[in-house]
Order: C-alpha cells, then structure tokens, then sequence
C-alpha cells in the first residue's frame, strides 16, 4: 500500500513538473516573439530604442548594418555566463531560449512593413507592447537582456544598488542615441523605455495586484473579525512587543488586493482611529487561505 502511495506521488510530482516546463516553454516563446514584435514593427524602424543590450545593439546595428537579431544574440552571449553564476542554470537556459526565438523573430520580421511611421503611435504602443513581452518571460524565470546579470555583479563591487545601475547604464546608453539618431529620437525612447517598465510591472505582478498590511491595535480581535466578516480575508494574530515601551502587543497580518485597501482602512478607523497600519505591495502571493471568501 505504502509502495503504491509513493509512487503515485512521485507520478503527480513529475507531471506536475513536465506542466510547468511546458507552460513556462509557451509563455516564454509567447514574450520573446511579442518583443521581437515591438522592435521590429513599432521601434527600430522609427530609430526608437530600448534601453539595455538591446538598446546597445540597435545603435551598433544601425552603425554596421548587420542584423539586429544577430547583434543582440552576441552581444547577450557573455552575460549567459554571468546569469548562470549568480541566479542559476535554469535562468541561464530560459534566457538563452528567449533571446534566441527574439533574434529569430526580428531576422523573420525585418521584411514586414512597419504599423506606422508615427512616432507618438510607435512610443507608446511599442513600449507597451515591448513591456508585455520582456514581462511575460520574466515571469516565466528568464530574461531578455544581460543588463540586469551585469548589474547584480557590479553591485558586489561598487557602491551602488542594482536599480541605479541599470538607470546609469541606460542614462549613457540614451545620451549615445541622441548622437546617433538625434535628441528628439532619444527623448522618445526615454518615453519608451518607461511606458515598458510600468507595462512590465503589470505582467510580473499582475493586474490584481496583492498588499500585505500589519496592523497594530489594542482592539485587534474587533478589528479581525471585521476583516474577515467584511472583506472575506483571513487574519493571522503575531505576538510584539514595543521596543520603547516593553508592552506586549498584538500585530494583525492579512493579504488584500489594492482595490480593498481603501474598505481596510475604514473598517480599522472604525475601531481605532489611533491604530498602527503598514501597508507594502507584494508581488506574488501562493498557497495558505488567500482565496477570498464569500461574504453573506
């Protein structure tokens, strides 16, 4: 009986491994050829840029006349390396993967005529568009561009976080442009390259995006309850202690979405106007009892 248990286990575990290579395989071609997309029919023709390698490799493209999938491909190659050091294989691999269908598609796409050649159009839709796919494969463990790999390795060496080295490599990346192309082109590809950030935060997060809040409150059991007749979330009780004080107090934990923050706070000022609320986003939120529960 017990030889049987397990090997049905080991037979979910491995076909639930098998589904997840397969979504991850489809969601990560799905993002690169989106991406190869936007380069190719909204932003390269138009001499907008991404920021990044992939920003590096248009400029050095349009210089040389080579093709652009090639250019990102090789110029990508050694931060393979680096990612598969300080993340890990199965990053390093989806990587490659990634880059590799995106080089494709925008070999397979450069015949294509362009949607339009107006450059407001091609800013915000090829930014929007070009978020959605570089978010896709982040969320699928990948990633698009070897920036990041080599942001985290400098921030062992220098002063610096890993965000404000990313902003400083695409500062001079963008200030090349503009004496490549020109400083209105420049100016747009700023444009750009932040309208895929905020697109990229909405595929990693999601559009129902969670919080965590940390209540602090002498009336935690009133308020709990209310939170979970209310709002239909679970609470879970910690025990504090103030610092200053040496009093023993009571922390409420929950996770909400960001529409039913605003309902939480009234339901705490309700019963305590002077109660401690800490409110943080959270990326991603699995297993436990998150799911809502129906409110009668």
């Amino acid at each position: 009986m017990e030889e049987a248990v397990k090997s049905y286990t080991e037979f979910k575990q491995k076909k639930n491994k098998w589904a997840l290579l397969a979504r991850r395989f489809i969601f990560v071609t799905l993002g690169a050829m989106i991406m190869g997309v936007a380069l190719e029919l909204f932003l390269v023709p138009n001499q907008i840029l991404d920021g990044g390698i992939t920003g590096i490799s248009i400029i050095l493209s349009h210089l040389t006349g080579w093709k652009l999938g090639a250019v990102i491909f090789i110029l990508n190659l050694p931060f393979f390396y680096i990612g598969y050091k300080q993340i890990g294989k199965t990053f390093a691999l989806t990587t490659l993967y990634g880059i590799s269908v995106m080089s494709v598609t925008t070999v397979l796409l450069t015949p294509v005529k362009v949607f339009t050649d107006d450059l407001l159009l091609c800013t915000v839709f090829g930014g929007i568009i070009l978020g959605i796919g570089i978010g896709l494969v982040i969320r699928w463990g990948g990633c698009l561009d070897g920036t990041e790999a080599l942001a985290i390795l400098l921030n062992k060496k220098l002063p610096f976080s890993v965000g404000e080295i990313i902003l400083g490599i695409n500062l001079v990346i963008f200030t090349c442009a503009g004496f490549v192309f020109s400083w209105k082109y420049a100016m747009y590809s700023v444009i750009t390259y932040f309208i895929a950030t905020k697109a990229i935060d909405v595929v990693v997060q999601g559009l129902d995006e969670s919080k965590s809040v940390w209540i602090i409150s002498d009336r935690m059991h009133e308020i709990g309850d209310a939170i979970m007749a209310r709002l239909g979330r679970g609470v879970t009780y910690l025990n504090g202690e103030g610092a200053y004080t040496g009093d023993n107090k009571k922390v409420i934990f929950c996770v909400i979405t960001r529409l039913e923050e605003a309902k939480l706070k009234s339901i705490v000022e309700e019963f305590d106007s002077n109660a401690f609320i800490a409110v943080g986003n959270i990326s991603e939120v699995r297993g436990g009892r998150f799911k809502k529960k129906d409110i009668h």
